[in-house]
């Protein structure tokens, strides 16, 4: 049974990446200022370029959440790869959640005077939220691990 919820988990990561990646694919053609613009000039448009460069951390946190599962599925939890996994997750959460601020932080200063960004700014509070608690999750477990490591250390030492 725990095999089946960790596969069921690693597929619904892999779901979660397709439609991100699914959504950085078609959303430029369809939304905001590029509705207007070829081809080219939606793919070299500077902020749709920083919005792919900021999905990298994206993508690498649920990489590394994978490769956790895996770990777990292959009974390996209490190891230095879970800890370095766990770090990294927290660490990808961190970038991700500064870069969003950044774009709000564009966005809110360099927008039309004719357009409203309340709806953009609103989905970069959101998921600057959502960061910020992966990220303190993860080192909370990080945390957690490495304690739980350190006491299978020590007692292993003293028997």
């Amino acid at each position: 049974m725990k095999r089946i919820s960790i596969i069921f988990l690693q597929a619904v990561i892999v779901l979660i990446g397709l439609v991100a990646l699914a959504i950085l694919i078609r959303v430029p053609l369809t939304e905001g200022r590029a509705t207007n613009l070829d081809l080219f000039s939606i793919y070299a448009d500077p902020f749709i370029l920083y919005g792919y460069a900021a999905s990298i951390a994206f993508f690498v946190g649920l990489y590394k959440a994978f490769r956790l599962l895996g770990y777990i599925g292959q009974n390996k939890v209490f190891s230095s790869n879970s800890v370095k996994t766990l770090r990294s997750i927290k660490h990808c959460a961190i970038v991700l959640s500064i870069l969003i601020v950044l774009a709000g932080l564009y966005i809110k200063i360099f927008h039309n005077k004719d357009d409203d960004p309340a709806g953009f700014l609103a989905m970069c509070i959101v998921t600057t939220f959502a960061a910020v608690v992966v990220a303190t999750a993860a080192a909370i477990f990080e945390k957690l691990l490495q304690n739980a490591i350190d006491m299978k250390s020590e007692n292993d030492l003293t028997i």
